[in-house]
Order: structure tokens, then C-alpha cells, then sequence
């Protein structure tokens, strides 16, 4: 069902995959938007180790939540700065890709467990972190991606 990658010297293992998608801050979801046009937005995420799903906050409306709503099919990127060997010119760029599903988170523990983690990605400071839960929590809406597959490679910008 999904294509195996051609240039399989390139191919990261799963485990550099799984270091990508959980040290990089941001990467790019994509959803099928209105009448059938792909629609990517680029979105911070955390992935969590123990069940293997990658999860977003967001608001409880919007072109994003209708996409996923119609259609829970996704496919999320993300994608490190780079490294430039030495001598070389042309940057060397690692990338991930996985295909899933979305599902919705329910339970109100789970929503804000999932919202301090995803904020410590970003800050150290847990009066602040606690504050916004608190404030923004009731509005936010969590989602998780359920991989069903994983891809990710090692490319020269040329």
C-alpha cells in the first residue's frame, strides 16, 4: 500500500526517524482540504515514545479540524537544519514522513499531560506552562496521529 524508497542508501533507520520526530520542533501535516486539495500547515508536535503516536493541539474549529473531520488520512514531515560536511558546499538534510491516521484525544488528563509535554519542548518553565493550561486548556483540542508508516532519508541539496 505505501512505496518502498527507491534510493535505499539513503534511508534512515527507524530509529534516526523517531530521534528526528522527537527533537525537531516543527514539521509540516498535511490533510485532504476542501474539495479534495491537499492542505499542509506547518505545526509543532510531540512524540511520544511510549505509544508511538505523534500529537497536536489545536483549536476546536477550522479548515484543519473539517479536513481531519472528513477525513481522518494524514501525512505529517518534518525536516532537520542541516549539516555541511566538511569541505563541502551542498548541505546534507535528514527527513521523516509518516502516513497514518488521526484520532481525537478525549480524556481531559490526557489533553493536558500531553499539553505540558509538548510545552517543555519549548520552555523549562513550569509556572508558565502550568498558566496556559490552565487558561487556555478548556479551548484546545488534542489530536494524535497513529502511524501506519514511516519513511525518512538522508539527501544532499544539489
Amino acid at each position: 500500500m505505501f512505496r518502498q524508497m527507491n534510493r535505499k542508501k539513503q534511508q534512515l533507520t527507524d530509529e534516526e526517524c523517531i530521534e528526528l520526530l522527537t527533537t525537531e520542533l516543527r514539521g509540516v501535516l498535511s490533510v485532504s482540504g476542501d474539495d479534495g486539495y491537499p492542505y499542509g500547515l506547518p505545526v509543532n508536535h510531540y512524540y511520544c515514545k511510549e505509544d508511538g503516536k505523534i500529537y497536536f493541539h489545536s483549536g476546536k474549529t477550522g479548515h484543519k479540524i473539517d479536513a481531519i473531520r472528513r477525513s481522518g488520512k494524514a501525512s505529517f514531515c518534518v525536516y532537520d537544519s542541516g549539516f555541511r560536511p566538511e569541505g563541502q558546499w551542498a548541505l546534507k538534510i535528514r527527513s521523516v514522513i509518516v502516513f497514518g491516521r488521526i484520532e481525537f484525544v478525549e480524556e481531559r488528563e490526557r489533553i493536558c499531560e500531553i499539553a505540558r509535554l509538548l510545552s517543555r519542548k519549548f520552555t523549562d518553565d513550569e509556572e508558565y506552562i502550568r498558566s496556559e493550561i490552565e487558561h487556555y486548556g478548556p479551548a484546545t483540542l488534542m489530536f494524535a496521529l497513529v502511524p501506519e508508516y514511516m519513511t525518512g532519508k538522508l539527501v544532499t541539496e544539489a
